[in-house]
């Protein structure tokens, strides 16, 4: 199966799969583009374009502009992926929430209702001030009728539209392929490709960047996406040793080699966001007011100066640190191991094994943290050296269109793959005198 491209749409239940994301993206991006009753999209549109390095213009680029066109879906899936965030953050804090998550597949699907009403309840806090941003944007003149009406209807349609997404979301998770709620994002990001492309083009063909400049471009672009897909499949494996143990009734499950997977990047794109969140609130809350010193901390923090460079990379190796321990708990993995009668060859069991994979995930999250800040530091670098803005090469957008491009295609060849042994399975009998368990 050294090419199974050409074989996607020969495994019937995979084409069904394919064709139904498909579907329902299709319908997503649709939605992103129709427009909220009452709203002047030509006045808003020129209005957004001084919020671009604000909250709204990361925002914005999450559910693919649909918040610039203040669309049916303008708040997008962000609303549950704040809400999945929420739970994650406080099952490090409320043992309950922690016990839910590890109840198995009961406590999994109450903590996804808890997550879906959550999502409403900041659908419609966030609609709503999304309604009333819209009415004293420039006193009003991008909505035609800027009244109690307006703020109600548009609250009520953007909060519907928030759940309609989530929903599409789950239906691609559910009978689709892939994660639903990464693809919305995936999707919403790579709509800007097209154009940045073409400016990239136009900047060559009116002299701002030459020939080898061009080339030199590309060759880097290459190899930041080739080093991004590296990093993200890197890992650190620890070895694990499990005895021979009898199971009773004379089965027998053999001694066994393992390896425990450490990611150089355990913490994923959310350092970078969290950081992001942070290091834009002076500029935006200095867009939306005409304090003396708010302005001059907006221009001491512009994207690109020194002091936004160096407090950028602080603040995602700290929020990686601080990502990465509240989703890998060293002492539960002990723990698990302990239970299971493994163990890592020349360390004891128990609370040596937890220090263990904790100082190791230490040293390898040094790493991590290093590589998140140059690629979020590397599209402000790329626009100095060549002049062109390419926001979506670099920091959170390649993070995420790398990420859930792997895991989509990992999916795929899981498809395939589970065909092709059906197939070979068939064409006899095979016997077995046990049964093998693995990690």
């Amino acid at each position: 199966m050294a090419n199974p491209i050409p074989n996607l749409f020969k495994v019937p239940e995979l084409k069904e799969k394919i064709l139904f994301t498909l579907m329902v993206l299709l319908i997503y991006r649709l939605g992103a583009h129709i427009t909220t009753p009452g709203v002047d999209y030509s006045v808003l549109r020129e209005i957004f374009a001084n919020y671009q390095n604000t909250l709204f213009g990361v925002y914005d680029m999450f559910v693919g502009g649909a918040l610039s066109r203040a669309t049916v879906f303008a708040l997008g899936i962000m609303p549950y992926i704040s809400a999945s965030i929420m739970f994650q953050l406080l099952a490090a804090v409320f043992p309950a929430i922690e016990k839910m998550q590890k109840e198995g597949e009961e406590g999994r699907k109450k903590l996804t209702q808890w997550t879906r009403y959550a999502t409403i309840a900041l659908a419609a806090l966030q609609a709503f001030g999304y309604a009333i941003f819209l009415r004293t944007l420039n006193d009003g003149q991008a909505v035609n009728d800027p009244g109690l009406v307006f703020t109600i209807t548009t609250t009520l349609i953007l909060t519907i539209g928030a759940v309609f997404v989530m929903w599409l979301g789950e239906q691609i998770t559910e009978r689709g392929i892939g994660n639903g709620m990464s693809l919305l994002i995936f999707f919403s990001i790579i709509e800007g490709f097209p154009t940045a492309a073409a400016n990239t083009w136009e900047s060559f063909r009116t002299g701002v960047i030459g020939s080898v400049g061009l080339v030199v471009l590309l060759l880097v672009m290459v190899g930041v996406v080739a080093g991004v897909v590296a990093m993200t499949m890197a890992a650190r494996k620890i070895p694990v040793q499990i005895p021979r143990k009898v199971m009773g009734r004379g089965r027998v499950r053999e001694g066994q080699k393992s390896f425990i997977p450490l990611r150089i990047n355990s913490a994923g794109v959310m350092p970078i966001i969290f950081a992001q969140s942070i290091i834009i609130v002076p500029g935006t809350l200095a867009t939306f007011s005409s304090i003396p010193w708010l302005t001059q901390l907006q221009d001491s923090l512009a994207p690109g100066t020194w002091l936004y460079n160096v407090l950028y990379a602080v603040l995602i190796v700290f929020f990686t640190y601080f990502y990465t321990a509240i989703i890998f708990n060293p002492v539960d993995l002990a723990e698990n191991l302990k239970k299971q009668g493994a163990f890592i060859p020349g360390v004891k069991p128990g609370a040596r094994t937890a220090d263990y994979i904790d100082h190791v995930l230490s040293r390898v999250t040094i790493a991590g943290a290093i590589y998140l800040a140059v690629i979020a530091l590397l599209p402000f670098w790329i626009f100095e050296w060549f002049s062109i803005q390419t926001f979506f090469f670099g920091g959170t957008s390649l993070l995420i269109v790398v990420g859930v491009g792997l895991d989509t295609v990992q999916q795929m060849q899981q498809h395939l793959l589970l065909r092709h042994y059906e197939g070979f399975m068939k064409k006899g009998r095979v016997r077995f005198r046990g049964r093998q368990r693995y990690m």
